[in-house]
């Protein structure tokens, strides 16, 4: 009896370890939740900095900052993008597999996410800033004080034009939310840096109005990520209905 007893919990465990089900909402929904306590962290901090004067805590202020590199938010940015780069990459390989078209633009899209998240914990984009400055020559540059954006939005352009093809022959569903999470990540990556390059051109940076727009762009990020997250699950659902995968060694 015991033994049947410990046959039945072995085959179980197999059973949830072979079958992992995952739910595109209830997933999206706990990333939301951990990036909503993140941004609030955020604010909560820079209160205490500008408000109340404790620009340290104990750490926690800069632990929290979203407009500072290698803290906790950014850390959790990379994870989401590389969540991404982990779907894409599964679905260029199932595509390939089942002979898709398109199979190169999910490629794509996953080499463009890994490569925003090593840009996401090294900021590399803020290196262009300055050539570009120099190009645009002396004066106020306006909402482009931040001049990385031109070049960004020059390649938003063009990859807009390069992906029209591969969104259009999408199901109308999925390509409506592809489109939602872009509109809400370039809203906060370009949008808000161009509001806040204008607004840190006239004022500064050291002050709790920055603050708040820079948490606004870092909770736009978040959310274009979640939901694309979100979007690329619920697209391998309908698609693919399940992925396998066989280690070995």
């Amino acid at each position: 009896m015991i033994k049947s007893f410990i046959l039945g919990i072995l085959d179980i465990q197999e059973n949830i370890i072979k079958h992992i089900n995952l739910n595109p909402t209830k997933i999206a929904s706990v990333l939301a939740i951990i990036a909503t306590l993140l941004v609030v962290a955020s604010i909560a901090g820079q209160f205490s900095k500008y408000m109340l004067g404790h620009d340290y805590l104990m750490g926690f202020v800069p632990l929290f900052n979203v407009d500072q590199e290698r803290n906790i938010p950014t850390f959790f940015s990379v994870f989401l993008m590389l969540i991404i780069v982990f779907i894409l990459v599964a679905i260029t390989i199932q595509n390939r597999m089942q002979g898709k078209e398109h199979s190169v633009s999910w490629a794509i899209l996953a080499f463009g996410f890994m490569f925003m998240s090593y840009d996401e914990a090294f900021q590399v984009h803020e290196e262009l800033t300055s050539p570009v400055r120099e190009l645009l020559g002396e004066g106020s540059l306006g909402i482009f004080y931040f001049s990385w954006v031109i070049p960004a939005i020059i390649l938003v352009f063009i990859l807009a034009l390069f992906f029209f093809r591969f969104l259009y022959k999408l199901p109308s569903q999925t390509r409506i939310q592809f489109l939602l999470a872009g509109f809400l990540f370039l809203g906060g990556a370009i949008g808000l840096e161009l509001l806040g390059g204008r607004y840190d051109e006239l004022y500064g940076r050291l002050n709790f109005t920055y603050s708040m727009l820079t948490a606004v762009e870092e909770g736009l990020e978040m959310t274009g990520l979640i939901v694309f997250i979100r979007a690329l699950l619920r697209y391998c659902a309908h698609t693919f209905r399940e992925v396998r995968f066989k280690f070995e060694g």
